[in-house]
């Protein structure tokens, strides 16, 4: 399964860079920026899972109407995972692919190459499998959970390195645009943590949820804080960071997995993903 994730997401994100120069924005439930190549890259990576797993489940970013794409798993799949701390699929335990066909849309509608393909497996409704490619760099981030995290075939840790004037923390943009945060009201100062994050670090905000994670896998960051998160940002890079040694956990410290697959409708998320050392650091900070 991992290498079907693979082999969709290096299709998909070559799919992307074709489109760079014949690419048609538009606007999406009047809050994102969505571009024809989002459909062709989902339909190619959803074409090529089905020719090797056809009983499967999808959900994905891009369904009509501004809606997720949806499509639940055959009740009898043919068992396909096997690994000793997962167990194994079979006809009771159906399997679903989580899809973000471009995440980074925002960047990638004004040609900034920070952008990214999500691909992840889940299996009793939590990620086992995960790939994040990013095209411009040629960059394949995958894992299997249980196993280690890859980087282009090579070994990647978490980073063990705590809130510094040199370390690099990922945050949301657009702070106004979140539900989770809009209770500070119009013209309101950003939430005290993030003002604390600023000033205590180099942080970033690349437009991609699923690089930011991937980055804390490798450890170019030490964590990253998402507001208000789909679960086709997250799931494969759940996979990939845990697999580093990273801890991922809502704001309260919690898991995120578990999540029923069939009754998902766009639900958001609020994520912490961050080494050992950092996790403890944002969670005092959210909590004071």
């Amino acid at each position: 399964m991992l290498e079907t994730a693979v082999v969709a997401a290096r299709l998909a994100g070559q799919k992307a860079m074709e489109e760079l120069d014949f690419l048609k924005v538009s606007v999406k439930n009047d809050s994102e920026l969505v571009t024809q190549a989002d459909s062709q890259c989902q339909q190619i990576i959803v074409d090529r899972i089905k020719e090797a797993y056809p009983d499967h489940g999808f959900i994905a970013e891009e369904g009509s109407g501004g809606k997720l794409f949806k499509q639940s798993p055959r009740l009898t799949p043919t068992p396909v995972f096997r690994q000793e701390n997962v167990g194994v699929a079979g006809a009771d335990e159906p399997i679903w692919w989580v899809i973000d066909p471009i995440d980074g849309t925002n960047n990638f509608a004004r040609k900034i190459l920070i952008f990214s393909v999500s691909i992840a497996a889940f299996y009793k409704n939590e990620p086992v499998v995960g790939a994040i490619f990013e095209p411009a760099t040629d960059s394949m981030f995958t894992a299997i959970k249980g196993d280690e995290a890859q980087l282009n075939g090579r070994r990647i840790t978490a980073s063990e390195d705590t809130m510094n004037k040199f370390s690099s923390i990922g945050l949301d943009s657009g702070f106004e645009q979140s539900p989770t945060l809009q209770s500070y009201g119009d013209g309101a100062e950003l939430p005290g943590w993030v003002q604390e994050v600023m000033r205590r670090t180099r942080f970033r905000s690349l437009g991609s949820i699923a690089l930011h994670i991937a980055y804390v896998a490798k450890g170019g960051f030490i964590g990253t804080i998402g507001s208000s998160q789909k679960l086709w940002d997250i799931a494969a890079g759940v996979v990939i960071a845990e697999a580093a040694g990273a801890i991922v956990t809502d704001w309260q410290g919690k898991k995120i997995f578990p999540v029923d697959l069939d009754s998902y409708t766009s639900q958001q998320f609020q994520t912490i993903t961050a080494n050992k050392k950092t996790h403890a650091q944002i969670l005092e900070l959210l909590r004071s």
